[in-house]
């Protein structure tokens, strides 16, 4: 069995940096995401004192770092059809189907991407996220059909999740949303956090959200509902359904946050995740992907132009 890796890392400038951009910079096995998550978990001592996360580095700042061993792989591998993009050595772009969900999770460990890459790749996946997560670098949610990367090893994943973090890689939706918006553009920019009474649902939360930025751009009006492009500039968990519903345009179909009509009998957001471009991991190369418009999402926008 393997043993936990207890690193000591020496600070030697005046940056000032945030923690676990620190650690994440200085620790080729880790990411950012990670580096929280040992914050959290106590395993980070900084001058003998156990970190805080919004702690900051100084010069002669000495910080300790217990890494865990890897735990065995408990995923099953699961043969589940999947729509390939694009593959490599190094990534693999998958076009995601409605209903399924990324990774396992308690009451849902089987039928999921994760399992289904696991079948298809083998043991060529990172993991850097941990045994639940291989490969997965970014999430679509449940029902958001469309474009996802996933890293085939912890080199690519650390320059994708890179790109993810200096916002180089565009990740571009469309959707249909309630309403007819009335300007052509807009950027949404209104900070996420947890719903501060319904613990399932994120909400605009001005004071103690992560900042939040979509960019929007009207495709086509209809009588009741507009067509629209949707460009992220950050990834906060549902954050175009978040900030659609915020601006009084939820996504038809959403049953988190949409308005509480039959919406044409849809239980699904129409939201998908319809270009993706990225820089490849390994040669530097531009690289762009798209994916159509799902059928349920085509025959809704037909339905709803052909309205009286």
């Amino acid at each position: 069995m393997e043993k936990n890796k207890v690193l000591t890392l020496k600070v030697e400038d005046d940056k000032g940096e945030r923690l676990d951009v620190f650690l994440a910079a200085n620790i080729p096995e880790i990411s950012r995401s990670y580096a929280q998550k040992l914050i959290k978990e106590n395993r980070v001592v900084v001058d003998g004192k156990a970190a805080k996360s919004k702690t900051k580095t100084c010069r002669n700042m000495t910080i300790t770092v217990d890494i865990p061993a890897p735990e065995p792989l408990s995923v099953s591998q699961q043969e589940i059809p999947l729509d390939i993009v694009y593959e490599d050595n190094d990534i693999i772009v998958i076009n995601k189907s409605r209903d399924m969900v990324i990774h396992p999770a308690p009451g849902n460990r089987d039928e999921t991407l994760v399992n289904a890459l696991l079948y298809h790749c083998g043991d060529s996946l990172s993991d850097i996220n941990g045994v639940i997560r291989p490969g997965i670098v970014h999430r679509l949610d449940k029902d958001t059909t469309g474009l996802l990367v996933a890293a085939k090893n912890n080199e690519a994943h650390r320059a994708l999740s890179k790109q993810l973090n200096d916002h180089s890689m565009q990740r571009i939706y469309e959707a249909i949303v309630h309403g007819v918006i009335d300007n052509d553009n807009g950027i949404i920019d209104a900070p996420i956090g947890r719903h501060p009474v319904n613990r399932k649902k994120m909400a605009v939360v001005p004071e103690k959200g992560k900042r939040a930025i979509t960019h929007f751009e009207v495709l086509a009006r209809m009588k009741s509902a507009t067509h629209v492009r949707c460009r992220l500039e950050t990834g906060r968990t549902h954050q175009i359904r978040v900030h659609m519903a915020y601006i009084h345009h939820p996504v038809y179909g959403d049953p988190l946050y949409g308005k509480k009509t039959a919406d044409y009998n849809l239980n699904v957001q129409m939201l998908h995740s319809r270009y993706l471009a990225l820089k490849h991991p390994a040669t530097g190369e531009p690289m762009e992907f798209e994916a159509p418009l799902p059928d349920d999402f085509r025959q809704l926008l037909e339905r709803l132009n052909n309205q009286g």
